[in-house]
């Protein structure tokens, strides 16, 4: 059965298309999908499409496309058969799991029963569904967490985490990209920089795609964090 969907008018020049209050894939995949038709169509006067769990904010000019003409044309992209699953990339994220790189492993895998062996088999045994960007420049929330590393977040947040923390909360796990407060628990770093102004493209995943967390040694994070060049390794989802 097709999504609802409702177009608000948020802005002067944006609107926003809101496909309910329920927060999974389904809905999610309806997201990116809608934000990829609109690229592709090349809808003159369209900014830019930022899209979040279960709604796409379009940006646009008002000079170049009025709003009836532009809620018109999505009106058409969701009213037809013209919203197709895009390509999406599953990336390979190095993680270092406990010590200084998750200060809260330990206790993460107390308060769940489980040992911190156990945990990081759990946490690093599927993947996980990029479902937005945001917080902070490529800070990724992901969807898909186990229920039993379920936790509630910490009562009291920590005034600065350092970028590249891998943490759950609530029922989400995330990749943090730049050093930010957080009320999360730290279970990992990543040497992976999902954000880097000085790169041609500056923000490394999207919405949508997915991530694998691949666990390696203190040693081998510091080699990869070290490598200026290095990117991490994805492929093609099916």
């Amino acid at each position: 059965m097709p999504l609802s969907w409702a177009i608000q008018t948020i802005a002067d020049q944006a609107v926003n298309i809101d496909f309910g209050e329920v927060i999974d894939a389904q809905v999610n995949q309806r997201v990116t999908s809608l934000a990829a038709a609109i690229r592709q169509q090349n809808i003159a006067g369209v900014t830019g499409c930022i899209p979040t769990y279960r709604s796409l904010t379009v940006t646009y000019d008002s000079v170049v496309i009025r709003q009836r003409e532009l809620i018109q044309a999505l009106e058409l992209l969701l009213n037809t058969d013209m919203l197709h699953t895009p390509p999406r990339k599953c990336w390979l994220i190095p993680a270092c799991y406990g010590g200084d790189y998750g200060i809260d492993l330990a206790s993460s895998a107390t308060c769940l029963g489980l040992t911190p062996a156990e945990l990081i088999e759990i946490h690093s045994a599927q993947p996980y569904r990029i479902y937005m960007i945001g917080f902070m420049p490529g800070f990724a929330y992901l969807g898909g967490l186990d229920p039993r590393l379920h936790l509630a977040r910490r009562t009291s947040p920590r005034q600065e985490v350092p970028g590249g923390s891998i943490s759950i909360g609530g029922v989400q796990s995330a990749i943090g990209s730049v050093a930010a407060p957080s009320g999360w628990h730290l279970l990992a770093r990543t040497p992976v920089k999902s954000f880097d102004p000085q790169r041609e493209q500056p923000f490394l995943f999207n919405a949508g795609e997915e991530v694998r967390f691949v666990p390696v040694s203190e040693h081998d994070y510091q080699t990869l964090l070290a490598d200026r060049h290095y990117q991490p390794e994805w492929s093609l989802l099916p």
